[in-house]
Parts: structure tokens; C-alpha cells; sequence
């Protein structure tokens, strides 16, 4: 594997290796719209807004999660160009 390959793989791992960012991910692929704003993930997770902007920044940043600002609000979905090396978990119900 190419050193930057292996880089970018690296940054996926590190970005999900919190749990919280794994909900987050399981969240909005799960999300009704296949989207979730800030504002519908804090609630559900007990954390303020700031705290969960950070794990998504986190994520955007690994390339797993795209970002769309609408109003004063950003929506997150998940990137249609992340790799299948990162399969993200179905809710149990």
C-alpha cells in the first residue's frame, strides 16, 4: 500500500475510534433523509452542540462525512465517496 494510502486509511480509523463518532455515523446513515443537522444529534446524545461540532469536524475531515450549510445550520450526510473499508454498523432494534 502506497504511504499516502495508507495515511488516508489511518485518518479513518483514528476518526472512528471514539465511540461517539460511531454513533454519530450509525445516526445520520440511519436518519430518515440519510441527514442530520447539529441540532437533531445533541438530544440524543446528551452532548452539547459544541462537543458534537468537534466529532463532526472530525469526520468531515476523514472524508466520511459531507457537510452542507443551510441557514445558520450545517446537515451532515454520508460521503458517497467513502471507501466500503469503513462499514458502519446497523441499529439493532
Amino acid at each position: 500500500m502506497p504511504r499516502e494510502e495508507a495515511e488516508r486509511v489511518a485518518r479513518v480509523y483514528k476518526a472512528v475510534a471514539d465511540p461517539t463518532r460511531v454513533q454519530l455515523l450509525t445516526m445520520i446513515q440511519t436518519s430518515p433523509d440519510g441527514e442530520a443537522c447539529v441540532c437533531d444529534l445533541t438530544t440524543p446524545l446528551g452532548l452539547t452542540q459544541p462537543t458534537i461540532s468537534h466529532h463532526l469536524k472530525i469526520l468531515v475531515d476523514a472524508g466520511l462525512l459531507t457537510r452542507t450549510k443551510r441557514g445558520t445550520w450545517s446537515w451532515y450526510s454520508l460521503n458517497p465517496d467513502h471507501t466500503p473499508l469503513l462499514p458502519i454498523p446497523q441499529p439493532t432494534p
